[in-house]
């Protein structure tokens, strides 16, 4: 019976789907696995379910000699050696669709918590530090009729933009093509980079991690940024430099800003722990439910048509198939 690698256990029901068809072999830490727990653990695998923190790279596949493709548990696959595999006909695929609300959802609780500063109000809270209500307490930014930038406007970044319509905002966008949905129902308009940066309020990033995106903000960036404005990353970590973020925060170059996603992963740059006006969640974007459970079973059917010898649904490396 063919046997199935799966990196890190994800929502049971992409297990099960696995199991009806396969021998399937889970990593039993909950934890990423080491490098060397990753070589060994694909090398006798015909089939490999990743996770966005396992490196697949030449490595990998000199080491999982017997796989029919990788299927990664995630929309964004910076992971991935996508070149490397290719020029082994090695079919790669990703989970896109069944996380964007949740994704856009969670990038506007994260625009709301920091414009306004509810975890400032808590931490106040819940240190027995209040005293009463004061007309000058903990004043944020308003989100009505303010405008709305957004960087990337794929799946994610159309859903967070349309949610903008029940507060009246102005909509900027960048993206390398034009976005009818986005123009014909919130009047959107799409603009170059650094006027989005300049007259928006609320900068939310849904771009993915390429070498020209890889720390697209810098402190150039914030500097032409508005005073009062705020950042938003539930994309991918690198694309913002967190360095230049801190001092940003720390300087009042911005207001705030609300990030899901870091540079190094688990790890974050000491001194955004310091900022008060930076509100800081541990890449929970897709944690919901259904998203979850999604993924784990769009994952598990891209790898069973892997095994099968069949093209996946949602192939990143369509070519090697023509």
């Amino acid at each position: 019976m063919l046997k199935v690698f799966i990196t890190r256990k994800i929502p049971q029901p992409g297990i099960d789907l696995l199991e009806k068809h396969f021998t399937v072999i889970v990593n039993p830490h909950d934890r990423p696995l080491t490098r060397k727990e990753l070589l060994a653990g694909t090398a006798d695998a015909d089939g490999v379910l990743c996770l966005l923190t396992d490196t697949i790279d030449k490595e990998v596949f000199n080491a999982a000699v017997k796989s029919r493709g990788f299927a990664n548990y995630a929309v964004g696959y910076d992971n991935l050696d996508v070149q490397e595999a290719t020029s082994r006909k090695i079919p790669l695929s990703n989970t896109p669709g069944v996380l964007t609300d949740a994704t856009a959802e969670m990038a506007w609780a994260l625009l709301f918590a920091a414009a306004r500063r509810v975890v400032e109000s808590d931490r106040v809270m819940r240190s027995g530090a209040w005293h009463g209500w004061g007309p000058l307490q903990f004043i944020g930014g308003d989100v009505t009729g303010r405008t709305l930038g957004v960087v990337g406007a794929g799946r994610i970044g159309t859903a967070f933009a349309l949610k903008s319509k029940g507060f009246s905002m102005r909509v900027l966008y960048t993206d390398s093509r034009r976005n009818d949905v986005l123009e014909k129902s919130i009047g959107a308009v799409k603009t170059d980079f650094e006027t989005l940066v300049r007259e928006s309020d609320f900068i939310s990033i849904h771009c993915p991690l390429l070498t020209e995106t890889t720390h697209l903000f810098h402190s150039k960036i914030f500097t032409l940024m508005k005073k009062t404005a705020c950042l938003i990353n539930t994309a991918r970590g690198p694309i913002v430099k967190e360095a230049d973020l801190v001092k940003a925060l720390k300087n009042g170059e911005i207001a705030g800003a609300g990030i899901d996603v870091y540079e190094n992963e688990p790890a974050a740059d000491p001194g955004l722990h310091e900022c008060r006006n930076l509100v800081m969640t541990p890449h929970t974007a897709s944690a919901t439910n259904s998203s979850r459970t999604g993924m784990a079973v769009l994952a598990a059917r891209n790898l069973i048509a892997m095994m099968r010898g069949e093209r996946p649904e949602n192939c990143i490396n369509p070519e090697i198939y023509t």
